[in-house]
C-alpha cells in the first residue's frame, strides 16, 4: 500500500527549499520522538547532503525515553549530526538551540557572524510551537491539523541566528506501509488520507505486542488481547460506541483509540526502535524484489504472446 497525501502548497515548498538551501549553514529537523524514522522526510534528507544538522526529538514527553535514547545514538553515530530530545515545557532546554547550532557550526566551518538555519519537519510535529518559543513571541501559526503553516519567513533569534521556516512537507509518496500507519497514528496525516479504523488496528496491534500493559490500564482490560479487532471491540464496548443489536461502533471506537495515543493518555510509547527500522527495510526489499520480478515475468510473457 501506497499512500500519496501531498498539497499543493508543499510541492511549493519543496522548491523553495532546495532555492535557498546552498545559503543555509545549519539544518534544524524536527522529529517526532515517538517515530524518529517514519517522522524524517527522506526528501529533505537529500536536499542536505552533509549539512550540518541538529534533530530534534520534539514532543518527548509523549514518547518512549529509553527509546528516545537509542534513536539519539543511532543519529550521533554521524559527525554532522548532533540531537536533542525535547517537548514544549522545557523552554529552558529549547533555548539551547541556538547555542547548539553555533556549537555545531564551529566544528565543520571557520565562521563567526550570522548563522543561518532553516527549521524543517513534516506537518504536524510541533514545528511552529517550536519556533514561537525560540523567538519568544508567537511569529508561527499553530494548530492540531497538519499543514497548518503554509508559507515560509525569516526570523532573527539570539546570538546572531537567522532562522527560516517552511512548511510541513510530506513526500509525494509513501511507499513503506508501517511508515504511512506510524504517520497517520500520529496525525501527521489527515485523517481524511486513511481509515480510522484501519489505522487504530495498526496501532493496537504494536501496543499489544510492545505495550500491553500500558493497554490493559488505560482501558481496563483483564487479560491481553488475542487480536486487535478484538482489542477494539472491548473498548468500543466499555465506551458506549455501540448501535441497536450491541453491535460496536468502529470507527467512534477507533477515534477514541487514537485520541488517546496522540494525547499521551495510554502512556509513553514508541512505534519504532532502530532495530525495528532495519526489519521494516529489509522487508520492503524483499517484497519490492519480489514484486520487480513478477513484472517482468509479467512483460516476458506479453512480449513472448
Amino acid at each position: 500500500m501506497a499512500v500519496q497525501w501531498y498539497p499543493g502548497h508543499m510541492h511549493k515548498a519543496q522548491k523553495e527549499i532546495r532555492r535557498i538551501m546552498d545559503d543555509i549553514d545549519v539544518i534544524i529537523e524536527v522529529l517526532d520522538a515517538r517515530i524518529p524514522y517514519s517522522s524524517e522526510n527522506p526528501l529533505l534528507r537529500k536536499m542536505r547532503g552533509n549539512k550540518p544538522c541538529i534533530k530534534i526529538l520534539n514532543k518527548s514527553d509523549l514518547a518512549d525515553p529509553e527509546t528516545s535514547k537509542l534513536w539519539q545514538e543511532h543519529f550521533e553515530q554521524s559527525d554532522e549530526i548532533k540531537t536533542l530530545s525535547i517537548h514544549k515545557n522545557q523552554p529552558d532546554k529549547i533555548k539551547m538551540i541556538p547555542d547548539l547550532c553555533r556549537k555545531l557550526l564551529s566544528q565543520h566551518s571557520n565562521r563567526v557572524k550570522n548563522v543561518n538555519t532553516m527549521i524543517m519537519g513534516i506537518p504536524n510535529v510541533g514545528k511552529s510551537t517550536l519556533i514561537n518559543l525560540l523567538a519568544g513571541r508567537n511569529v508561527a501559526k499553530t494548530g492540531n491539523e497538519p499543514a497548518v503553516t503554509k508559507s515560509q519567513q525569516r526570523i532573527k533569534l539570539s546570538h546572531g541566528i537567522v532562522m527560516s521556516d517552511t512548511p510541513g512537507v510530506l513526500w509525494p509518496k509513501i511507499e513503506m506501509e508501517p511508515v504511512a500507519y506510524r504517520l497517520a497514528s500520529t496525525g501527521a496525516i489527515k485523517d481524511t488520507a486513511m481509515d480510522n479504523v484501519d489505522v487504530a488496528l495498526f496501532a493496537l496491534a504494536y501496543l499489544i505486542e510492545f505495550y500491553p500493559e500500558m493497554l490493559k490500564q488505560r482501558y481496563g482490560l483483564t487479560q491481553r488481547p488475542n487480536t486487535e479487532m478484538e482489542a477494539l471491540e472491548f473498548i468500543g464496548k466499555k465506551r458506549g460506541c455501540l448501535r441497536k443489536g450491541g453491535h460496536v461502533q468502529l470507527d467512534p471506537a477507533a477515534k477514541i483509540i487514537l485520541t488517546d495515543f496522540r494525547a499521551g493518555t495510554i502512556g509513553k510509547i514508541s512505534m519504532e526502535t532502530p532495530s525495528l527500522i532495519q526489519k521494516n527495510l529489509a522487508d520492503h526489499a524483499r517484497e519490492t524484489e519480489i514484486l520487480e520480478r513478477k513484472k517482468a515475468l509479467k512483460h516476458n510473457k506479453t512480449g513472448s504472446n
